[in-house]
């Protein structure tokens, strides 16, 4: 939302693209107005032997790396926002001239984010690539296929848990369903009846990617399913 409480571009044209509101979006777009906002907090020192103007070490690179993080969400790793970030931060040496550099970059993603003029798929989580998992998984439920069924479904819990903890800034890469659901948990993402829900979840994940079939029921898949969509409903809905 804008400071008048009305909504951004960016949220009138993803919101007209997926038929709901973005809580993410939201909370993205308010990110880069923090992040913007502490730029003036940044204390800078004149050098008194070169008479050169820095900011210390612990002051800019904290802002920049909170900065790169949130463009790599945003926009993701392959987008020319972060690539340029990354390569201007690489060779910052917390110098003026050095910092105007970053500083720019930034603020040109951050005016590309909030016009609503690029979206990357993690964070526009348009729903459709889940939804169709869920279909899918629906669909082979319901014409017999448990086991197809039960893949598809644990697909799209880790797939979804993930996204979300991207985007809540969690490190969720590389990690396996249990380590993503504790990552979650900790930072309190999830709480009352899904925390609940996710305990058993890992479970019916492992039977199903290792083909233990016989110990998945039609029950099991179900409530995958239904947890899933919950899930998209009231965190990205």
């Amino acid at each position: 939302m804008s400071a008048g409480g009305q909504p951004h571009l960016a949220e009138v044209i993803l919101s007209s693209q997926t038929g709901r509101s973005m809580p993410v979006l939201q909370q993205l777009i308010r990110r880069f107005e923090e992040l913007e906002g502490q730029l003036a907090d940044i204390k800078w020192r004149r050098s008194e032997d070169s008479g050169a103007v820095y900011a210390p070490g612990d002051e800019w690179r904290r802002w920049a790396t909170s900065a790169m993080h949130l463009i790599h969400t945003a926009f993701g790793e392959a987008s020319p926002h972060y690539a340029n970030f990354k390569a201007v931060y690489d060779r910052c040496a917390g110098y003026d001239h050095d910092f105007a550099e970053l500083k720019g970059v930034f603020l040109g993603a951050s005016a590309d984010y909030r016009g609503g003029y690029v979206f990357s798929v993690e964070a526009s989580i348009s729903g459709e690539v889940l939804g169709d998992f869920v279909a899918m998984a629906k669909l082979a439920l319901t014409e017999g296929h448990k086991d197809v069924a039960a893949v598809l479904a644990c697909a799209a819990l880790e797939d979804t848990l993930k996204r979300f903890g991207r985007l809540s800034g969690v490190d969720v890469d590389d990690k396996v369903l249990q380590e993503v659901i504790a990552a979650l948990k900790s930072k309190g993402l999830v709480s009352g009846a899904q925390k609940s829900l996710l305990d058993v979840m890992p479970k019916i994940r492992d039977f199903a990617m290792h083909a233990n079939w016989s110990k998945i029921q039609d029950a099991d898949v179900r409530s995958v399913l239904g947890f899933v969509e919950q899930f998209l409903l009231t965190k990205f809905g």
